[in-house]
């Protein structure tokens, strides 16, 4: 049985952990622990045995002075507890170490015992991985959950994961196994500066954190930090014209996918994170775009693309001045009646024109019965658009056909 002396009754306590090696890109995750830590002056009250986990060929001691005294430090794993006050208090135990070499298991374990003594609510445990992610957008991050229901109440996600893991994903399942609630934060950090620190990386995981428990966590100059590694950054991609155009094509990805994102629920928590941090003054709250100045009218592309101006109205023609409005009006009046008075040749009516038929060649005339239609022609000709007889009396064997 853990025995805990000094350590008080805890409020309703989030244990909080993050583990330095290989689920810690950018030391993004365990920089979020020390944050809490300094801040908040947490009050280290347990360390595990560095013997039972940890290979010192692999995670070597370290030696320091100490007012000419030489002292070591051992790898391990120390808890510290944290009080919050305010209007709705509540501490935190967090845990901050390296990831074991050996003996998961019984790591595990000794973790979730602490957690038992202490009354722990919930486990949330940070981690950072290397991504295709641009440096220059919001670092996306992940909650990770093994348990439906958290998932659902708390708009997680479900783990479907498969393959290597780490002491993140190991802890988390033996907090599933043993009934207490846990949660897995994930931050992407570009593989192309994957070197630590990244306090970018580090504020996007405290601020999902914020999101998650229902604390304001000061900050400090950690948003400062952020923007200084980015600008930093951009210069160094600014000098090698292959890793700019890498990370245009990540920029262009990034946004295809979070096109149809802006979802209610971002949208909400990130107000909320707003009232959280405002301290009564104007403005929005700091990283935060707001829609402003005096433009020239702009028209938003349906797909969402550039901005292009918008069409100018069309003018119309200026009126004519009255006099000459009038002069021209008597003008066209005078030349219309002289139009009427002149006399105007009659037009002949033309006939209408029978519909075309084909005809057959004609035959020769060899009998009689057909001297009738000599005459034909001669009345024709008095009248060229008169219609041409139907068929004869015969039957209409030489009728043309219709």
């Amino acid at each position: 049985m853990i025995e805990l002396a000094g350590v008080p009754e805890l409020i309703d306590p989030v244990m909080v952990a993050a583990f330095e090696g290989w689920n810690d890109a950018g030391d993004a995750a365990s920089t979020a622990v020390a944050h809490l830590d300094r801040e908040w002056k947490g009050e280290v009250f347990a360390a595990l045995d560095a013997e039972d986990y940890y290979d010192f060929q692999v995670n070597r001691p370290t030696v320091w002075l100490d007012g000419g005294v030489r002292k070591i430090t051992w790898p391990t794993t120390r808890l510290s507890v944290i009080r919050v006050g305010g209007d709705n208090p509540r501490d935190l135990v967090l845990v901050r170490g390296i990831e074991p070499s050996m003996r998961w298991r019984s790591f595990c374990n000794e973790i979730l015992g602490f957690a038992h003594e202490l009354g722990v609510e919930m486990v949330v445990i940070l981690g950072a991985l290397l991504g295709d992610t641009p440096h220059t957008r919001p670092v996306p991050v992940s909650g990770i959950t093994s348990d439906p229901d958290l998932a659902r109440t708390m708009d997680l996600e479900e783990t479907r994961y498969e393959g290597p893991t780490g002491i993140v994903g190991i802890l988390q399942e033996a907090c599933t196994h043993a009934g207490v609630p846990a949660v897995s934060l994930w931050a992407a950090v570009p593989h192309y500066v994957s070197q630590p620190p990244n306090p970018k990386a580090t504020l996007a995981l405290l601020n999902r954190l914020e999101d998650l428990i229902g604390l304001r966590i000061p900050l400090g100059e950690l948003p400062e930090d952020a923007r200084a590694w980015q600008l930093g950054v951009d210069q160094l991609a600014a000098e090698d014209s292959e890793v700019a155009e890498y990370v245009q094509t990540l920029e262009e990805a990034r946004d295809t996918a979070e096109l149809p994102e802006a979802s209610g629920e971002a949208i909400a928590r990130e107000f909320e994170r707003y009232l959280r941090r405002r301290d009564g003054g104007p403005g929005g709250p700091p990283g935060v775009a707001t829609d402003g100045g005096e433009g020239g009218g702009f028209l938003r592309e349906p797909g969402g693309g550039l901005n292009r101006p918008s069409k100018p109205q069309r003018s119309e023609p200026s009126p004519e001045p009255p006099l000459e409005q009038q002069e021209r009006q008597s003008t066209e009046q005078e030349a219309t009646e002289r139009e009427a008075d002149e006399p105007k040749p009659p037009v002949p009516e033309r006939a209408k024109e029978p519909p075309k038929r084909k005809r057959r060649p004609p035959k020769k005339e060899t009998r009689e019965a057909e001297a009738p239609e000599a005459e034909a022609p001669e009345a024709r000709a008095a009248d060229p658009e008169a219609p041409e007889p139907g068929p004869g009396a015969d039957g209409g064997k030489d009728a043309p056909e219709d």
